[in-house]
């Protein structure tokens, strides 16, 4: 699994004109699933997620994690973060995941993630969607599982 974050001052996504949902201070985080993802991939991705140390301290060191700031979570489905992109001048997307096994895990994540901390909110897996942001620092991560 990886995962993009920004750490974001706003950020909403919309499909079609209808905002699916939005946060604001906290973190984007792009969801690419790979085939070899399971449930513990999930698992182990949600916690670097609530728990990765992104946010400024009273020193201005990026001590603080998002459960501590108590910030938002936007998750939004993006299958193109898993594209062999090594060779060649277009992306093979035969490392993602296939769509019913990525759809699985995303909104696993999503109803884990929504159970564990206050403020989430998702796109919708598959869908063309919108991602606006307004990226704090700038500051982005990929993450790995």
């Amino acid at each position: 699994m990886r995962v993009l974050i920004q750490r974001v001052a706003t950020a909403r996504v919309t499909v079609a004109g209808e905002e699916l949902g939005a946060i604001g201070r906290g973190l984007l985080a792009l969801v690419g699933i790979e085939p070899q993802d399971d449930a513990q991939s999930v698992e182990r991705m949600l916690q670097r997620l609530l728990n990765y140390r992104v946010f400024a301290d009273a020193e201005g060191r990026m001590n603080l994690s998002l459960a501590q700031v108590g910030g938002g979570l936007l998750l939004v489905s993006q299958f193109t973060l898993a594209a062999d992109t090594r060779s060649g001048l277009r992306p093979s997307f035969s490392s993602a995941a296939p769509p019913a096994h990525g759809q699985a895990l995303f909104e696993v994540l999503l109803a884990l993630a929504r159970e564990r901390h206050l403020q989430v909110a998702g796109g919708r897996f598959g869908a063309h969607m919108q991602v606006e942001l307004v990226n704090d620092g700038p500051v982005t991560f990929l993450l790995e599982t």
